[in-house]
């Protein structure tokens, strides 16, 4: 007859290894999700920003567009333009030769300190009001265009020739603990002054 209480379990050796593996295992699996935890929020982050960076984009590129109609130039301010900001006009209304009345009057500039692109009208009823935020630089890029020729000067300040404008905005992704630091993502779009004498030219 056997004697039941000779039972042989593990020895402590053995639970201490056990103990030690499932606790590795444990702390893979937890590295593995914080992982993907700070990836997803990294995207998503940067899905926002991009949405706002594009929605901003698309604001400014339809006004710029515009610049000039009603009027006998291509509408620039070029005294008050630069690579950083644009001022432009333009004669919506239509109804008279000034360029007073809402949205006419319009400049978009970077202001580093808020990290934004600011909208200034100063005939609205919101003379200032913020585009899009969490923006590390704006640049604009202008292209002359002289009599019918085809071929563009690219130039940092606009003048009377100027006939597309590109617009460059960098945006500085948050950073997300566990991936790498001070992402960047660059968004352009090109604009094409309808106004311009060389787009008119061309009709």
């Amino acid at each position: 007859m056997k004697n039941k209480n000779n039972q042989q379990g593990f020895s402590i050796i053995e639970l201490m290894m056990a103990m030690t593996i499932t606790l590795t295992i444990l702390a893979a699996t937890m590295s593995l999700f914080s992982g993907a935890f700070s990836t997803r929020k990294r995207e998503s982050r940067k899905t926002d920003a991009l949405t706002s960076a594009r929605a901003a984009l698309n604001i400014i590129s339809r006004e710029i567009a515009n610049s000039g109609y009603g009027l006998s130039s291509n509408g620039i301010v070029t005294g008050d333009s630069n690579n950083k900001r644009v001022h432009f006009r333009s004669n919506l209304n239509n109804a008279n030769r000034l360029t007073e009345d809402e949205g006419e009057d319009v400049t978009y500039f970077f202001d580093a300190t808020t990290q934004s692109i600011v909208r200034y009208a100063p005939n609205d009823a919101v003379a200032t009001s913020v585009i899009v935020n969490r923006i590390s630089d704006v640049t604009f890029v202008y292209w002359d265009y002289t009599g019918n020729s085809s071929t563009a000067t690219q130039r940092t300040t606009p003048t009377n020739d100027t006939g597309r404008v590109t617009i460059t905005v960098t945006v500085r992704m948050e950073d997300v603990e566990g991936q790498p630091a001070n992402q960047t993502v660059t968004y352009s779009s090109d604009v094409t002054i309808r106004n311009s004498d060389y787009m008119l030219n061309q009709y």
